[in-house]
């Protein structure tokens, strides 16, 4: 602890660090002490815009007394890695989603942080933004009456460079889908999907995923993913979240809450995407080092793993998957 202030150290300089570092910055009861990189020049880089320290090593950074808590901001096949050298110095771990690369992985870092004595939260921003935790709020409190239906659907083009920074879009963004699911409609006891590619010419890999689940009470959820193209229309489903029950529903999207700069055509900024991550922060710091819950607990994102395994398993075989995440 450094000033009376918690110290945050981050794994991982890329372009969320970015969200991550200016939600640090707003919180007023935490300091961005140093950030590590594999790529140097970028660590480097990103420390300079943050004012803080720079660790040659990965090691450094959790052997550095002043930080007291570590974001894991790595591409997701290092989040174990990278959890472990923090959870064996006593360092509280927020991990990016998708927190692990199997259900395994997972389960292991929670045993390491429960073992450890510190808390361990995953990145699961979207249940954060302002709107989301409205709509929990209506579903518990029973003006939505029972869910019919839910739906998370997002399409926005990533080019082939940009999607091959990420394992596909199942793993990469249907994670957003389930957790998102966990948290307003509840768990679901089967699913069905399917995968195909149609602009990657280089990527052995999916651009649009869709899944269809079935709720425990016998409810609909609706995911779909895509890279391959932007909707371009009036209500654009760039991400729309929407809940529909027998007495009243809601939505959400990115749409709400748009700025468009000046001077640069056709640009948006989704106020929602950087809400959730300040909201998430600051839930971290402010609550959950303090003996408070996450809204998405580690235990979510082993079922969102097993729900995405199952995904998985659905598309290889093309049949239904019956689903039993709390066997």
């Amino acid at each position: 602890m450094k000033n009376n202030k918690i110290g945050v150290g981050f794994f991982g300089a890329g372009g969320v660090s970015i969200v991550h570092g200016e939600a640090v910055k707003a919180n007023g009861k935490a300091e961005l002490i140093g950030i590590w990189n594999r790529t140097k020049s970028k660590g480097i880089e990103r420390a300079k815009q943050f004012s803080c320290k720079f660790y040659k090593e990965a090691s450094d950074l959790v052997n550095d007394s002043e930080i007291d808590m570590v974001f894991i901001l790595t591409n997701v096949e290092t989040h174990l890695e990278y959890t472990k050298l923090a959870i064996e110095k006593g360092k509280h771990v927020l991990v990016e989603k998708p927190v692990g690369m199997s259900i395994n992985e997972i389960k292991e870092m929670k045993k390491l942080a429960e073992k450890a004595g510190v808390v361990f939260m995953p990145g699961h921003n979207v249940i954060y933004e302002d709107s989301i935790v409205r709509i929990k709020k209506m579903i518990v409190s029973g003006d939505i009456g029972k869910i019919v239906s839910f739906y998370y659907l997002f399409n926005a083009f990533h080019s082939e460079e940009l999607a091959a920074q990420y394992p596909g879009v199942v793993r990469q963004m249907l994670t957003h889908h389930l957790y998102t699911m966990l948290y307003l409609a509840g768990d679901p006891k089967s699913v069905m999907a399917m995968k195909t590619c149609l602009h990657y010419e280089k990527l052995a890999r999916e651009d649009e995923a869709m899944a269809i689940l079935k709720l425990e009470d016998e409810g609909l959820a609706h995911l779909a993913v895509s890279f391959a193209a932007d909707d371009l229309s009036s209500d654009p489903w760039t991400l729309l979240i929407k809940v529909i029950g027998t007495e009243g529903s809601a939505r959400y999207t990115w749409s709400d809450w748009v700025l468009a700069k000046k001077g640069i055509t056709l640009s948006k900024v989704f106020i929602g995407y950087a809400g959730g991550i300040i909201n998430e922060v600051n839930h971290f710091i402010d609550i959950c080092i303090n003996g408070g819950k996450p809204l998405s607990t580690i235990d979510d994102a082993i079922k969102a793993q097993t729900i995405m395994e199952a995904i998985e398993l659905s598309i290889e075989k093309k049949c239904c998957v019956n689903l039993k995440l709390n066997s």
